[in-house]
This record gives C-alpha cells, sequence and structure tokens, in this order.
C-alpha cells in the first residue's frame, strides 16, 4: 500500500456473494450484468475498487473522475482531471448478479420464483464506452449508451404540475416532482409507485387557465363562537357551505404589487435541476390565477382572473363548487420513467427524487437518498422556525440499503493500521465538506468546526482552487458514502463467524397444520445458500414441552437427538456438539431435516417451551453470537416466559377490554426484554416465523426481533397449500440478502443541532449508540434531530452516519454516509423543500410506537392534528390573499391529507383488527423502509381483466387506480397489494373466459379459500404471471394471495383496504372538508 486511505484493492473471497440465488430455481430469468473477460487490457497498478455486494459497474464508470461539490473560486482555473487508470472491477465471478431469492418448495405448484434487484431489462446499464456520463438534463438516446434494445425511446412523460391535476406552487422538491436530471424513457421492470390513475395527456386545455370557483364555504366573518371551536374528527361528512351571497369566489389584492423585501416569496434560493421545469412566466398585462384543484379547465372566452404574481408559490389549491369533483383532488401521479438523479450541482445539494420512484444516483458529495433522507431539505436556523411550520426534524438512515444496479458501487478504503482520518473532538469521519488549510496540513471539520492536525502520510498540497491535489482521486473527499476497512482499535475481539441456528416448533398444532415440514424443507432449500467456508456453522433443535438438540458431527453415522426436559432451568448440552461447521455436517443436515416431520408425526404433545427454547439455543450460541431463526405455531404455554391467552380474557371482559384494549399490545412482562437485552450483548439475533392458525400474543414474543435487530415474519391463517412457497422465499431473502453482524451505529451532526432519539430494531445501551447484533439492506432506523443553538443562514448543516459492521465473511468495515443541506430562516423554502415520503414515514413510525401506550382514538386524533396544523401553518404564513373558502395546499405536501387519511384508516389504528394482526403491523412497521411506508397505508390497485385489451409497451405493470369503490365494477377483476399481500378481487359479473384464462375458474361460486396463482397456457395467464412476478422483484417480498368475492368476509377485506371510500370513517371527499373546517377555525381563532 503505497500511501493510506487508497481505494483497497478486491480483497472479498471470490464466492463473496450473499445473494447468489441456487441455480435450479425454476422459470427464472436474471440479467447478468456485463463483465470484461480476463484477458482485458486492465492497468496493473491501477487501484482496483472491491465492491461489497456484488454490485454491477456504473452508467458513470467511464467517466471522469468525481469532483468535489462546488465550482473554483472566480478567476481560478480548475485542474483537468485525472482519468482513472483502470476500470473498476468487480470482485464477484462474471455471471453473478445482484438478485432476489425464490423458488416455492418441492411439491407445490406456486407461482414462479421472482428475482429481486435484478439489473431491470430497461434499466440504464453501464456506458462502458462513453468517456463522460450524459449532462445533466439530457435523455438518453435510444442508440447511445445502453445495450441495444435495453432501452425504448420515447417521450418523457410532463411533469405533474403541467397536466391532469395542477396547482399554483414553484417546482416542487417532493413527491411526483421531475427533478434531479435527465428522465430516461420507461423500461420494462422500472418500480411503479402503488398510487392513482395514469397522468392524463397534455392537451391545450390543460395550460388553459381554471375558472375560480370555491370548493369550500367560508363562513360570514360574524360566524358564532361555536364555528370557532374545532371540532371532534370524524363525525360524519361535514357539508359544504356556500360562499355569502354577493362575495368574491375568492380575494384579489392590488395587481402589479411585486413582493415585500424578505417576503417568503422572494426569489428561490436554490437553482433549478436539470430536468425541472420553471413556473410559465406571467402574462403581459396580467396576473396568472392560481391553479386549482376540482374544477374542468374554462372555455377560451372567459376571463383570466388577476392575481399577484407571488401566487406562483403559493402551492395547490384544492377549488371548486360545493360539489366536489372526486376525480380532480390530489391523487399520487405514478412515473414510468426512471431519473439520473447527482446528489450535488454546483455546490448545492440536489433534493431526492421520491422516495417510491425508479431513479439512479450519481453520488458527488452528498451520499445516495437511498441510505439517508431529511424530512426537510433545507435546515430550519431556529427551533422558532421549525416550529412555527409544525414539521418535524428527522432523517430516516438505512445504511445498508440496496443500490440500484445500474449504480457505482461504494468504494472500499483501507488506512491501514491507523485506520480512517477523524476528528480530534467529535470523531467524525473524514469527509468531501471537511476543509483543508495551510497547505493540507490541517484541516477544519464540518461538524464541530475544530481545526486537526492532518496526518503527516496523509497530508497532500492544496491547488489554486484551494482543493486537494488529489481529492478527486480519494473516494473519501468526493463522495458521500464510502466503507473504511476497519483498524484494530474497532475490534474487541476477533470478527464474529457467521453461525446459523434453526430452532423448529414440533408441538401438535405445528405437525397437523403442516408447519414443521413447511419449515425443514424451507431450511433445505437454503442450505446451499449460506456463506460457503470454514467459518460458516450451523445448528437446529427442535422443542413442544422439551427441547430436543441434535449432534451433527461428521464421526456420528446419523444425528444424535439430545433432549432437554428442565424448562426452567435450562441448560444446553456440549457446544461443540450442537454447532459445527456447515462444511462437515451438510449431509446430516440434510438427511435430520428430511427425518424430522416423520419423527414427530404421532406427537399428541399440544404445549410450547418457546422461551426455554430460545433460552437453550442463546446458551449453545454465547461464545460466538449469530443468528437464531426460529419457527412457532403456537401460544408459548409452559417453562420460562410462558403466556396466557390475553385476547380471549379480553373478549370476555367487554367493558374494560374497551377501555384498555391497546394495553394488549404491549408484552406482558419483562421475562423476554430481559433475554433480548441479554441476547444482543453477546450478539445473538433473533427472527422470529410464526406458521400459525390462532392467539400467539406477538405483542410480548416480537420482544426478542425487535431488540436484537431481527425480523417478524407472520403467516395467519397458516395454510399448507400456499404458504410454503412465501416461507421458502421470505427464509432465503433473510439469509441471502446484504447484511452484516455486530453492529453499532451513530448519527452525528453539526454544532446547532443534536440526536433527540433513535427508533427502530435494535438495543440501545448509551444515548448516543444504536446496537446491531444483526443489520441488513431492508433495516431503516428513525433518528428524530432538535435544535440546541441557531444555524446560520447561508451555511450548510451535516449530518453523518456510521455503521460499525462485521461482514458474513468475517471482515469489519465502517459504513459513513454524509449529507449536507443548506439552512434557512425562510418558513416558504421549508415548505418548498420538505420531502412528502421521509415525513410521512416519520409520522407513520411515530404512531406505531404510540399505538401501544395510547388509545387508537387519541393516536388517530394527533395524527389528524399534525396534519391540520402543518396545512395551517403554511395556509397562514405562506399562502397568498384568497378566498377563505380555498383549501391551499404546499405542492410538495399536497398528498399529505390523502396519506394522513389512509393512516387513520390503517390496521394498526383499527379496533376491530386482531390484537395479533395489529401487533405484527407495529413490529413491521418499526424498522420500514421509505418506499415501503406509502403502499403499506396506501395500496396499489390495478385492473387485471384488461391485461388483455390495453396495450401496455414496456410496462409490465399497468396504471393503478384511485382506492374508491367508483373505480370498482362487476364485471371486472382487481389485484391490489400493499407490499405484504396480495388481494385479487372477482368481480360477480365477470365474463367466465376471462377469469377462467386468468385464474382457472369457470365460475365465481368456485372462488376458494386458499389460492395458488399458477401458469395458464394463454396471454393472459402469462401476463398476469408477468404482473405478479414484478410486484414480487419491486417489493422484495413474496407477497401473499388471496382470491375476494363479493358478498362474503374476503370481499369485506378487499373494500377495507379502498381508503379514499366512507368506510371506518370518512371518505377522501370528507376528510378534506373536515381539514379545511379546522383551518379556517384556527384562522379565525388567531
Amino acid at each position: 500500500m503505497a500511501s493510506p486511505g487508497w481505494p483497497r484493492a478486491g480483497n472479498v473471497p471470490p464466492n463473496y456473494n450473499p445473494n447468489l440465488l441456487a441455480d435450479n430455481m425454476q422459470n427464472l430469468q436474471i440479467n447478468r450484468p456485463n463483465q470484461p473477460p480476463a484477458s482485458a487490457n486492465v492497468n496493473a497498478n491501477a487501484p482496483r475498487y472491491a465492491m461489497p455486494f456484488g454490485q454491477q459497474p456504473p452508467p458513470f464508470a467511464g467517466g471522469p473522475p468525481i469532483s468535489r461539490p462546488g465550482p473554483p473560486p472566480p478567476s481560478i482555473f480548475p485542474r483537468a482531471p485525472v482519468p482513472p487508470s483502470g476500470p473498476s472491477q468487480s470482485t464477484l465471478p462474471s455471471n453473478v448478479a445482484v438478485s432476489r431469492p425464490t423458488g416455492p418448495p418441492p411439491g407445490t405448484h406456486a407461482p414462479p420464483p421472482f428475482a429481486s434487484r435484478p439489473p431491470p431489462p430497461g434499466a440504464v446499464p453501464p456506458m462502458a464506452g462513453s468517456a463522460v456520463p450524459p449532462p445533466p438534463g439530457a435523455v438518453l438516446p435510444s442508440g447511445q449508451g445502453p445495450r441495444p434494445g435495453a432501452l425504448m425511446s420515447g417521450p418523457s412523460l410532463p411533469p405533474p404540475s403541467t397536466a391532469g391535476l395542477t396547482s399554483n406552487g414553484p417546482p416542487p422538491f417532493g413527491s411526483g416532482s421531475v427533478q434531479g436530471g435527465p428522465r430516461v424513457p420507461p423500461s420494462g421492470t422500472a418500480p411503479r409507485f402503488p398510487v392513482g390513475g395514469p397522468p392524463q395527456s397534455m392537451t391545450s386545455s390543460a395550460l388553459q387557465p381554471p375558472s375560480m370557483h370555491s370548493p369550500f364555504g367560508s363562513p360570514p366573518a360574524t360566524a358564532s363562537s361555536s364555528m370557532a371551536q374545532p371540532g371532534p374528527p370524524f363525525l360524519g361528512a361535514l357539508p359544504s357551505m356556500p360562499p355569502p351571497p354577493g362575495s368574491s369566489p375568492f380575494a384579489a389584492p392590488g395587481q402589479g404589487m411585486p413582493p415585500p423585501s424578505g417576503s417568503p416569496f422572494a426569489t428561490q434560493s436554490w437553482q433549478m435541476q436539470p430536468g425541472q421545469v420553471a413556473p410559465p412566466p406571467p402574462i403581459p398585462g396580467s396576473m396568472q390565477p392560481p391553479r386549482m384543484y376540482g374544477m374542468p379547465p374554462p372555455v377560451l372566452s372567459q376571463s383570466m382572473a388577476s392575481m399577484p404574481p407571488a401566487l406562483s408559490h403559493a402551492g395547490a389549491v384544492v377549488a371548486g363548487t360545493s360539489k366536489i369533483d372526486p376525480n380532480q383532488i390530489p391523487r399520487p401521479i405514478p412515473s414510468s420513467s426512471v431519473l439520473l438523479h447527482e446528489t450535488r450541482q454546483s455546490n448545492q445539494a440536489n433534493p431526492p427524487p421520491s422516495a417510491t420512484s425508479d431513479y439512479i444516483v450519481r453520488d458527488t458529495g452528498n451520499c445516495s437518498p437511498r441510505y439517508m433522507r431529511c424530512t426537510i431539505n433545507q435546515v430550519p436556523c431556529t427551533i422558532d422556525l421549525l416550529n412555527t411550520s409544525a414539521m418535524q426534524m428527522a432523517l430516516l438512515v438505512q445504511p445498508l440499503a440496496l443500490p440500484h444496479p445500474s449504480e457505482e458501487p461504494i468504494q472500499i478504503v483501507d488506512f491501514g493500521e491507523n485506520g480512517p482520518v477523524r476528528c480530534s473532538h467529535c470523531k467524525a469521519y473524514i469527509n468531501p465538506f471537511m476543509k483543508f488549510i495551510d497547505q493540507g496540513r490541517r484541516f477544519i471539520c464540518n461538524l464541530c468546526g475544530v481545526t486537526n492536525e492532518t496526518p503527516r502520510d496523509y497530508q497532500c498540497n492544496l491547488g489554486p482552487d484551494g482543493r486537494r491535489r488529489d481529492a478527486d482521486e480519494r473516494p473519501e473527499l468526493c463522495r458521500g458514502t464510502v466503507e473504511f476497512v476497519a483498524s484494530q482499535e474497532f475490534t474487541v475481539r476477533d470478527p464474529m463467524p457467521a453461525v446459523y441456528f434453526f430452532l423448529i416448533d414440533v408441538s401438535m398444532n405445528s405437525i397437523q397444520t403442516g408447519a414443521a415440514a413447511a419449515a425443514c424443507s424451507a431450511i433445505s432449500q437454503i442450505i446451499a445458500d449460506l456463506p460457503d467456508g470454514p467459518r460458516t456453522l450451523v445448528g437446529i433443535a427442535t422443542f413442544d414441552s422439551t427441547i430436543h438438540f441434535y449432534n451433527l458431527k461428521r464421526a456420528l453415522q446419523q444425528p444424535l437427538m439430545l433432549i432437554v426436559p428442565d424448562v426452567q432451568d435450562v441448560y444446553t448440552p456440549l457446544e461443540s456438539d450442537v454447532i459445527v461447521q456447515l462444511s462437515e455436517c451438510r449431509q446430516h443436515l440434510e438427511l435430520l431435516l428430511e427425518s424430522i416431520p416423520a419423527m414427530f408425526q404421532n406427537n399428541r404433545t399440544s404445549d410450547s417451551a418457546f422461551g426455554a427454547a430460545v433460552k437453550a439455543a442463546f446458551l449453545a450460541m454465547k461464545s460466538t453470537g449469530g443468528k437464531l431463526l426460529v419457527f412457532q405455531s403456537v401460544l408459548p404455554s409452559v417453562g420460562i416466559g410462558a403466556l396466557s391467552a390475553r385476547e380471549a380474557e379480553g373478549r370476555a371482559n367487554v367493558s374494560a377490554g374497551e377501555k384498555e384494549a391497546h394495553k394488549l399490545l404491549q408484552p406482558v412482562d419483562k421475562t423476554l426484554k430481559t433475554m433480548a437485552i441479554e441476547f444482543a450483548e453477546y450478539q445473538v439475533s433473533v427472527d422470529l416465523f410464526i406458521t400459525t392458525q390462532s392467539y400467539v400474543d406477538i405483542a410480548s414474543i416480537s420482544v426478542l426481533p425487535r431488540t436484537t435487530g431481527g425480523q417478524v415474519y407472520y403467516y395467519y391463517p397458516f395454510s399448507a397449500l400456499s404458504d410454503p412457497a412465501k416461507l421458502s422465499n421470505d427464509l432465503r431473502w433473510n439469509i441471502t440478502r446484504p447484511q452484516g453482524f455486530e453492529a453499532v451505529m451513530r448519527v452525528r451532526c453539526s454544532q446547532g443541532l443534536q440526536v433527540q432519539d433513535y427508533s427502530g430494531s435494535f438495543c440501545k445501551r448509551i444515548p448516543t449508540d444504536v446496537d446491531l447484533p444483526a443489520i441488513d439492506c431492508d433495516k431503516t432506523i428513525m433518528v428524530t434531530l432538535k435544535h440546541d443553538d441557531k444555524l446560520q443562514d447561508g451555511s450548510e448543516c451535516a449530518f453523518q452516519s456510521a455503521l460499525l459492521y462485521t461482514t458474513v465473511y468475517g471482515q469489519r468495515r465502517i459504513r459513513v454516509s454524509t449529507l449536507a443541506l443548506p439552512c434557512t430562516t425562510m418558513l416558504s423554502n421549508l415548505f418548498r423543500s420538505a420531502d412528502l415520503d421521509t415525513q410521512f414515514g416519520c409520522m407513520l413510525k411515530q404512531a406505531a410506537n404510540e399505538i401501544p401506550s395510547s388509545p387508537p382514538m387519541q393516536v388517530r386524533e394527533k395524527v389528524t392534528n399534525l396534519c391540520i396544523n402543518i396545512l395551517h401553518s403554511y395556509r397562514k404564513f405562506c399562502a397568498t390573499a384568497s378566498s377563505g373558502g380555498q383549501l391551499i395546499l404546499p405542492e410538495a405536501l399536497k398528498l399529505l391529507p390523502l396519506y394522513t387519511l389512509a393512516l387513520i384508516k390503517s390496521k394498526g389504528l383499527r379496533t376491530d383488527a386482531r390484537i395479533d394482526d395489529r401487533s405484527f403491523w407495529i413490529n413491521y412497521v418499526a424498522h420500514l423502509s421509505i418506499p415501503l411506508a406509502i403502499p403499506l397505508v396506501y395500496p396499489r390497485m390495478i385492473a387485471i381483466h384488461e391485461l388483455g385489451s390495453k396495450e401496455m409497451g414496456e410496462d409490465l405493470i399497468p396504471p393503478s387506480i384511485p382506492l374508491s369503490s367508483e373505480h370498482v365494477s362487476d364485471d371486472g377483476i382487481y389485484l391490489l397489494e400493499n407490499g405484504q399481500d396480495c388481494l385479487i378481487y372477482v368481480g360477480s359479473c365477470v365474463d367466465q373466459d376471462v377469469m377462467q384464462q386468468l385464474l382457472g375458474l369457470s365460475s365465481i361460486d368456485e372462488v376458494p379459500t386458499q389460492f395458488v396463482l399458477q401458469h395458464y397456457d394463454n396471454p393472459l395467464s402469462k401476463k398476469l404471471n408477468n404482473v405478479m412476478n414484478e410486484i414480487r422483484r419491486q417489493r422484495c417480498s413474496y407477497l401473499r394471495l388471496k382470491l375476494c368475492k363479493k358478498g362474503d368476509s374476503s370481499g369485506m377485506l378487499f373494500f377495507s383496504h379502498l381508503v379514499e371510500d366512507k368506510i371506518q370513517s370518512v371518505s377522501y371527499v370528507e376528510f378534506l372538508v373536515h381539514v379545511h373546517r379546522q383551518i379556517q377555525n384556527k384562522m379565525h381563532e388567531s
């Protein structure tokens, strides 16, 4: 190593591939990355970049090195970029791609397997031959850069603000906007956002000024005092009040008045990003009206209303007559384009694209939004400004998130024995925003401001532009995310081996329902996917009212059962007998898994010693740590942590159950919590696969995975016909996804801000750190922030997350992601730069945290008031003068009311839902990633009976339709999915031929309760299976399928997801009326 800090050569074992699919998967098509042949000419002296998770070479690999954010000072000529001396080189074999597990167990006719995040057919492939990346703002031509056939040329969709629903706000930095770079034509497998209908076509009428009618009547100025009192939410539909006679439908202040100095509507402080559409220029001689929701465009003969020019920054206005058109209210508009997003341009942070869109990131200083997002992309300088906005300041951090297949891999940097360069005061890691001074001999920390001495062997002269001359060649100085090789100071003990211990419930219920056989089959299928090498250890045990360990040593002719009968004071047999190297016991393990269902087929023991079995398995793993995977089928009833059927007791005492029902969502005692903390201390994580047909008290037993960085998988009611395929895929993804062990994470931020709290699935012993016995690519941690000082306007505030973890191959690494955002004193900038997806993700997680300790009505009211307070703040301080009959929404948050309504109707807040269902929902939300947060409460619905009648081009998935029964006809078949479950609703008057081709059913009466999607030899069936595989790939989840029909409980389940209807509470239109009325009351009170 010539100098510390250079990118480390590919030192990952050649078989390092935690995502490799088994080669014998059926019907699986994976796009393999294009790899250069081994004989390609490569400069032997060039640094090679290790790709941690087997990612593809990036589309920008052939371009110049990425410069540090920001142009050189005026009159300074920047240095020419130094081209890399060799291409980046993958550490994986040429036939390996990051992929998603799939495949049903043998003997089942399950849907075809699918891959998770392989390179989509339409994704932008590496532009290996290009000298420079495509210029920002340019649409990739169809014959340049990508592989032939990878992209289909076609027009880009117009921005949502110019078609269909319109607004009078600036180009938003939130959901649904066109941001960050050029748009790429639709790809064949581009993820789709599960949202409303297709965008309307661009017509001349879409650009005409709409008429100015108000949808909500404004009360007279002399309204009674009762009108000003905020009423309880959702007592029913609130009638719209017409405006007073003779009043104007909108207030028109004086024309031609420029905004005052310091106005929140002054010139936008951020430069427009390439690909964004600026607001249209004002028409000479007249002022442009705000764009309204809810009304058709006027005829050409209508005169344009006069409005102040500042209104172009006022946001979206919901307006119309007292009868609101449901087709014109704000709904999500999916995009079929792939967005190229550069994290910084012109020394400024680029607002990230929507988390639910399909985008490719080029790291130019700030980390990818996949790894860290902020609720507001401009930081308020004071706590008063933040409180005025009513928004929350928080980060959502997903440190090991899956990248897009076309993105450049994270580079691994090795500083040798001394470890990475850090600030001596706050211990922040070297990053692109640290400023070097005194000819590189010192540097100023961008987080705490302390000046540090540069290590002698890391010094480098500065160029005339003030930057280090080697900045472009060092990833830690030009990229927002890097991975450092941890030095000895970060290693308390030797890196732990990869240990997998399987614990299977073999009680009578588990055997009779087929759950034990399904678990054994799933485990046997993933043995080949476990990491190879001597460091991989495995163990297995079964339990009912006693615990059965198995000696898997090769010397034995067959596995030997070792029974532990004491379930109160448990112990474990000799550790070396029950946890052995996979290479030594593979045959014994396969034989044992095949034999277990037969061994216990006559078991009549109905009790379950779950707590004791988990404790005994922990004792066997205590010296090494590792993953404990538990398959549980019944309520734990004997031994340590035995539980009772609290749900039944709550039903028996109805009056007490209604008053304190939320207490059933809390653990019954601290027994399992105490165990979980001990597990976390010894780096043992617990994953829980609940295959049950009854109540198992998830609120109590889920404490184990939630505290140890594990996950709960829930299969209720378990079906031996349809669930083994999902169980097998869930287990394979759990084992093979990018992950790490014995991890510790800390988030640091600039002076003036500090971390208030962390939320997620982890153990926290000290306030500043998060302990994660296991961390994977699906886990997200919420970090709430608070002000402790005033920030300087115009400066940048930085956030840095550092994750120290061990790879599955025993390498100690530090994943560091840094994000720098501008500070502002203008309230309008906060609303303009709000990130809807992150705001709602935090709202969802905070609601889930409060559900176990507060009555559902109280949580629903708190969520609703949060939405109302945000919109009231915008209406009061940022919107220009207008009629009280208008509901004005900030462009970036125009969908906040819809998602708020969907949240208060979600399963976690429904008192009629099963206790276990609600407990699972709470645990699922705790670590949920941002792209899956909105689909969970606002699912995607598509019409699959039209798959054969409509040409969808390259899109595999048809356009989604609004979640309203008005869009569901009796002669249709509809698919609805939320990332976890998939419902197929069959109308009562469906064409029998269509139903036969899609589902293999000749009559609506034949709709079964248990369903497995089959392949049939017709185009409709093929398209439906392609749609399902694509959805599963997007969601990284197999999704349980359930058929629903009108007139029974399954139909009611389907319609309960149509959140825009008047189900459980108010409809979407009525909720907008309620929100508007509450804002009016607040305006009158103030």
